[in-house]
């Protein structure tokens, strides 16, 4: 099982923040909140991420490049270039495929254009760059496995600023971006998908964004899901976004640690 995350775009709600590194990088604690969102997958065994690259993609490179040596003291033989870990840090065994998806791509786009990295698998699970929250990454997987249905969108309750989702049951019959204030639930990414979702986002320009036409016409087709989380959820969109989460890390009371 692979695990897609959209981490290429401009993160321009957040640049009071930083200018200088793209969203995914922007740091809870010490560490960029990609890779709490990539610890949340891993605790669940979902190890082999893919992740789609566009703005300023040789900083998300160069983070993981240079993570173990980075993480660990090391001894370095300058001439046969032998490097020995030293401490009690252990190594992340993940593995990683940094896609170039496009500087300028719409999320539709990013999502196509890795879809020769899926071959012989028959979900993934996809989320943002920019969203961490204590989901259960099993469960989700589990309840999509059981509806047969080609996407399946965590959904939880909005802080108030957000898209939301129409739903009947279990089953999405409606799909809003950014609708007024509603009561109900919003997407907050970690999805699961069927491979078949690739046949709703070929005819599309490359500024097409997944969740506007591809995902309505899915609804349209009966096939969006809502696994239902209520536990915690926090995109980071603004600096007030920033420091909450950081706050909640800096006091060891954040709820998607593992």
């Amino acid at each position: 099982m692979k695990a897609v995350i959209l981490a290429g775009g401009f993160g321009t709600r957040i640049r009071d923040v930083t200018q200088d590194i793209p969203k995914p990088m922007i740091p809870i604690g010490h560490r960029p909140i990609l890779w709490h969102i990539m610890k949340t997958y891993a605790h669940h065994q979902v190890k082999d991420f893919i992740v789609c690259l566009g703005y300023k993609s040789e900083d998300i490179k160069n983070y993981f490049m240079n993570y173990n040596q980075n993480q660990n003291d090391l001894t370095l033989d300058l001439k046969t270039g032998k490097v020995i870990f030293h401490g009690d840090n252990v190594l992340d065994d993940w593995r990683i495929t940094f896609a170039q998806t496009g500087l300028n791509s719409g999320t539709a786009e990013r999502i196509y254009r890795i879809r020769d990295y899926l071959q012989g698998d028959d979900y993934f699970m996809l989320t943002y760059g920019d969203g961490v929250g204590s989901i259960d990454i099993q469960a989700l997987l589990e309840f999509h496995k059981a509806h047969g249905k080609i996407v399946t969108v965590t959904g939880v309750r909005p802080p108030g600023r957000f898209g939301d989702l129409d739903i009947d049951g279990d089953q999405v019959i409606g799909f809003n971006e950014k609708p007024q204030a509603h009561d109900g639930r919003i997407s907050a990414g970690y999805f699961v998908c069927n491979k078949k979702v690739f046949d709703y986002l070929s005819d599309y320009s490359q500024d097409q964004m997944f969740e506007r036409e591809p995902l309505n016409n899915i609804v349209r087709d009966n096939q969006l899901m809502i696994y239902r989380h209520d536990g915690f959820w926090m995109p980071m969109d603004t600096s007030r976004d920033y420091n909450y989460l950081n706050d909640l890390w800096r006091n060891d009371n954040a709820p998607w640690k593992v």
